[in-house]
């Protein structure tokens, strides 16, 4: 018998399948729905499917908008995976890529319904705009037994500290619920240069986001600006600020915002000449280059913003919470290095 060398066994037809929705899934849009299941299928590929009503929900042909409900039957039609999209998602699966591992993200708090960490400065929450994944891709890695894993909310990738993620979908929509009715506290520590005037304490210009033109490697980046009171396109915002202590680099503040606006505290800090330490979008660049000199003393190689202390309602049991997460190693040095005896930059 003469035996075939070098030719791969043919891969499993995919086939047809069938999927009740559970809690989990309750009130997610169908695109979204597929998209999670059908991991590395392109989206112009699942969007065909359902224009085409290779995807039904009941029997019926839907919509991508369609919202689902608890109980429905899902039509799943068979898709093939190329093999450069297996093996990535495998490599990914098994950290091959040099992200940050999961085992890395301190737990503050953690039960059925939600995840609380403490993420370090330098990893996106999630993946896009040229990340491949972050946070909550990680997390779904390390969990692969977890149902549901889902970002309560945001932060900036160099800013560090407490973000929420929901672990079933009626926590999600409640605790977003919170968020968007400010029934929520989110304080941060900064440390600003110069010294911050203690009857400074709301900041309210409203923000307009853009996106910077051009042909530099920065063409496309989003940026926010304070602008005037009566500017159509003006975001109400507001953020208020207590003085925590004043050091020798400068101001070391609790920020506490009332909206979500995209680098509000950055903005706004930077808007009254008082911008944060490290910021290398809206900051000072020549204090930021010269901190982060290697022999710099105190030094500082990220930004110091951090999420310190988060409260709101348990989405279970309607109880008042609240989570504190120190400072990191690298923020909290830089502070005791600041004591008023030593040399200004």
């Amino acid at each position: 018998m003469k035996q075939i060398i070098g030719v791969k066994p043919s891969a499993p037809v995919p086939e047809v399948k069938t999927v009740c929705i559970d809690e989990n899934s309750v009130d997610q849009r169908v695109d979204n729905f597929l998209i999670r299941h059908f991991k590395g299928v392109p989206k112009t590929h699942i969007y065909r499917m359902i224009r085409s009503g290779e995807v039904r929900v009941n029997k019926g042909r839907v919509a991508a908008d369609t919202r689902l409900r608890e109980g429905d039957v899902v039509r799943l039609p068979p898709v093939r995976i190329s093999e450069r999209v297996a093996e990535k998602a495998n490599a990914m699966a098994s950290g091959a890529s040099g992200s940050v591992p999961a085992r890395d993200f301190v737990v503050l708090f953690e039960d059925e319904h939600m995840l609380v960490v403490n993420k370090p400065a330098g990893v996106a929450v999630h993946g896009g705009s040229g990340v491949s994944f972050g946070v909550i891709e990680q997390l779904r890695m390390a969990r692969p037994q977890a149902k549901f894993l889902e970002l309560v909310h945001r932060l900036d990738r160099e800013t560090s500290g407490i973000l929420l993620i929901a672990k079933k979908r009626s926590a999600l929509k409640n605790l977003q619920d919170q968020f968007r009715e400010r029934q929520t506290g989110k304080t941060y520590l900064a440390m600003v240069r110069g010294q911050w005037p203690a009857k400074l304490k709301v900041l309210d210009k409203p923000l307009y986001k853009y996106e910077l033109d051009g042909k530099d490697a920065q063409a496309g980046e989003r940026r926010v600006k304070v602008v005037s009171r009566d500017d159509p396109n003006g975001m109400p915002s507001v953020t208020l600020v207590r003085v925590r202590e004043h050091l020798q680099q400068g101001s070391l503040l609790e920020v506490t915002i009332k909206t979500g606006r995209t680098h509000q505290i950055r903005v706004h800090l930077a808007s009254e000449g008082f911008p944060i330490l490290g910021d290398d979008k809206y900051g000072d660049f020549e204090i930021n280059k010269a901190l982060a000199r290697a022999n710099a003393s105190p030094g500082l190689k990220r930004m110091f913003l951090h999420a310190w202390r988060l409260q709101f309602n348990h989405p279970a049991t309607g109880e008042r919470q609240e989570l504190l997460a120190d400072l990191p190693p690298e923020l909290a040095q830089f502070s005791l290095s600041n004591a008023p005896e030593r040399s200004t930059l």
